[in-house]
């Protein structure tokens, strides 16, 4: 069959033929029609992230939308190795499938699963995220990110406070849903002083962290108390991602001294067939929410194009 194949970690996959799986006892065959490329992916591809498979050849591909062998279609994740899901056939679990809406094209289900399972598994899963809450997005002007302010509005977000490193896309931030906006391109001392006043302020519940690195040590550092007699508000900081960076500079205070409590969210923290669960939502909530991404197709046979492809844009392979 045909597919993307990874052949060394520091080249894009290929477009070649592989041998096409056979289904196990708890397994089912899908015949794939669409698949993201999404960070994740492009990270495991290069054997960078904790969950890359570390023999080769593979096929990348961390989920996509196809048909069953009854024609029904569906949302699958997590295929099992070597097969990835940038292949024509696919072997899954078949509690790792869930059925699309039918008001749903395969393009926009294979963009939106897992950038919009990132968030929502976070506020609910991770942080436990209650109506009427406050979140702030580090990291919005991504896809991820923007579908993030979208999704905590839907389940009943209070106020949502975007950030990003460019300000020019304030207005796009903010016609998504965001209440408040903080440009990132400032000294660390000046970001300090202004996450210090969203939380002194009207306050941040739940910060959902696709960045680390800089951005997320300055909210650390803004979130330090001072040794007060009352107990500071509780935030949960859930990172996601780490598109700023793997590594901070943390010191104990800001965990001392304030209601700070730090979580992750992803591969690991998640079980399979709940995230699954989660993409399911996602996919219900794209009419009433009117959730919106921008999503490009490119064919599969143009795999190698489509690695190289710098656009803000999710790529989908489709078949």
């Amino acid at each position: 069959m045909k597919a993307a194949i990874v052949h060394a970690f520091d080249q894009p996959p290929k477009f070649g033929e592989i041998d096409a799986p056979t289904a196990q006892a708890d397994e089912v065959l899908v015949t794939v029609q669409a698949a993201a490329l999404s960070q994740l992916v492009r990270a495991q591809a290069s054997g960078k992230h904790y969950s890359s498979g570390k023999t080769l050849p593979f096929v990348p591909g961390a989920d996509g939308v196809g048909r069953l062998a009854d024609g029904s279609r569906v949302y699958f994740a997590f295929p099992r190795a070597p097969i990835g899901a940038m292949a024509q056939t696919v072997a899954v679990k078949a509690v790792n499938c869930v059925a699309i809406p039918a008001s749903v094209t395969d393009l926009t289900a294979a963009a939106i699963a897992n950038p919009g399972m990132s968030s929502w598994a976070a506020l609910a899963d991770r942080a436990h995220f209650q109506p009427g809450e406050s979140v702030l997005v580090n990291g919005a002007a991504g896809t991820s990110g923007r579908l993030a302010i979208q999704i905590a509005k839907h389940l009943g977000a209070s106020r949502v406070i975007a950030t990003a490193r460019n300000p020019a896309v304030e207005d796009e931030l903010h016609a998504l849903g965001a209440d408040t906006f903080i440009a990132l391109n400032q000294p660390s001392e000046k970001l300090v002083e202004i996450f210090q006043h969203e939380i002194n302020g009207a306050g941040v519940d739940i910060v959902l962290d696709y960045l680390w690195g800089l951005p997320a040590e300055c909210f650390l550092n803004a979130a330090t108390g001072h040794g007060s007699s009352e107990a500071g508000p509780r935030i949960r900081f859930v990172n996601i991602g780490s598109l700023a960076g793997t590594t901070i500079s943390l010191t104990p205070g800001p965990l001392r001294s304030s209601g700070l409590e730090l979580l992750g969210s992803g591969l690991g923290s998640v079980s399979h067939e709940r995230l699954v669960q989660i993409v399911g939502k996602v996919l219900q909530a794209i009419d009433p929410a009117q959730l919106k991404i921008d999503a490009h197709p490119i064919e599969l046979s143009q795999v190698e194009r489509a690695w190289g492809h710098d656009t803000t844009q999710r790529i989908v392979l489709t078949f």
